[in-house]
């Protein structure tokens, strides 16, 4: 038997630390909620103010959207998963008696972790890099002792914001809200993402589990036995393997269905962010080369392709999986059972006819079919914005 509960552990560290563990809802765990929130919507909301100051200009409104919409981006997700967090577990697992399963859970669980320490290795490693971006040019002025007066960097190439303050004298504050907010954002985008493809793997394990049943429903030994009894067993194997096939597309059908809301606008206001920094860095690299104008629009261009393509793959993981149970039907002794056995198989390969694969918000489908394809649209539009400037 295998707790529901070890479906989190592979990122609890991170939920717990942006309180979306769900089994923790205490009044601090609140606070830290709406304080996450508060750091996140303010620093979308400073952001448009600047068009209360400033004129405005086509560069300063695609500035502006392309950075506030990758913090809105983040805001989506972590509202999302507030609400939605509970998922509701198939009571499943009391049925895994056979070792062999059991470990095929373990297994795909392993593969949770290992996104979840790969992420956040990677997450770790540049976090000290985009930190102290926009002082590289003063760092070896700072390590050489030199007297000459270090000017601090504009915010303008990184957050183009307004808090209707002096912003030189305020400026690591200001600095600092807009850190806060990046970091804090991506850390909820990586909880719940690595949270999103821990169900999915689990749901792999399912389909997985189905298929060793098919395997295990007409071995050997058994088709030699050609008595009622061993017939019975037969069929229950195979009852068996149906069930776990359904119950494996029910889960992962419940783990994606729970955010359509969150997936269809983080589609639409992911699509017009990526366009728009995709424009920016192309303008910050061949027209007017400015270092300091590729700190945001690399990170947010960066996390996109990557929520991109590897939440595909993971559904493209589903599709593969559920394809592999029709491949071990079609491959199993079936021609060495009776008729009515063979019946029963058969009518488990017209099954395979119906392609079963994740309707992301009914916009694309989890495959990496459809990577390609919100990848091809966002170039689209970035296609458009550059046809506009020349």
């Amino acid at each position: 038997m295998i707790s529901i509960d070890s479906l989190h552990i592979g990122n609890r560290t991170l939920l717990l630390s942006i309180g979306l563990w769900p089994y923790q809802q205490s009044k601090l765990v609140q606070f830290q909620i709406v304080l996450l929130f508060v750091i996140l919507t303010t620093c979308i909301i400073f952001q448009f103010t600047i068009f209360l100051t400033s004129k405005c200009t086509l560069d300063l409104f695609i500035n502006v959207f392309s950075s506030a919409f990758f913090f809105l981006f983040l805001v989506i997700q972590y509202t999302s998963f507030c609400v939605n967090i509970k998922v509701r577990l198939l009571n499943i697992y009391n049925d895994l008696t056979d070792m062999n399963e059991i470990n095929i859970m373990k297994k795909y669980g392993s593969y949770a972790k290992r996104y979840t320490i790969g992420l956040m290795l990677i997450f770790t490693i540049f976090a000290p890099v985009i930190i102290l971006y926009p002082f590289w040019p003063h760092i070896p002025d700072i390590l050489l002792s030199t007297n000459k007066s270090l000017s601090r960097p504009p915010l303008s190439g990184m957050f183009a914001t307004e808090y209707f303050i002096d912003q030189k004298k305020y400026f690591y504050w200001i600095l600092l809200h807009g850190y806060a907010a990046l970091f804090l954002g991506i850390i909820a985008l990586l909880a719940a993402g690595t949270l999103l493809i821990a169900y999915l793997q689990h749901a792999c394990g399912l389909f997985r589990i189905a298929s060793y049943r098919l395997e295990q429903a007409l071995v050997v030994d058994t088709l030699r036995k050609g008595g009622p009894r061993n017939k019975n067993l037969i069929y229950m194997k195979l009852i068996r393997a149906v069930d776990m096939h359904r119950e494996a597309m029910k889960f992962s059908d419940t783990s994606v269905s729970k955010f359509k809301v969150m997936f269809f606008f983080m589609i639409v206001v992911g699509v017009i962010s990526a366009s728009l920094n995709f424009f920016r860095l192309f303008q910050a690299l061949l027209f007017r080369y400015d270092a300091e104008e590729l700190l945001l629009p690399l990170v947010s261009v960066i996390t996109y392709i990557s929520y991109i393509f590897i939440g595909d793959y993971v559904g493209q993981e589903i599709i593969d999986h559920n394809n592999d149970v029709f491949a071990t039907a079609y491959n199993i002794q079936w021609y060495a059972a009776s008729l009515n056995i063979q019946k029963m198989v058969l009518f488990l390969l017209q099954r395979s006819t119906k392609v079963f694969s994740l309707n992301i918000a009914g916009l694309i489908v989890g495959s990496l079919e459809g990577a390609v394809s919100l990848l091809s649209t966002i170039l689209s539009y970035f296609t458009v914005l550059y046809s506009t400037r020349t």
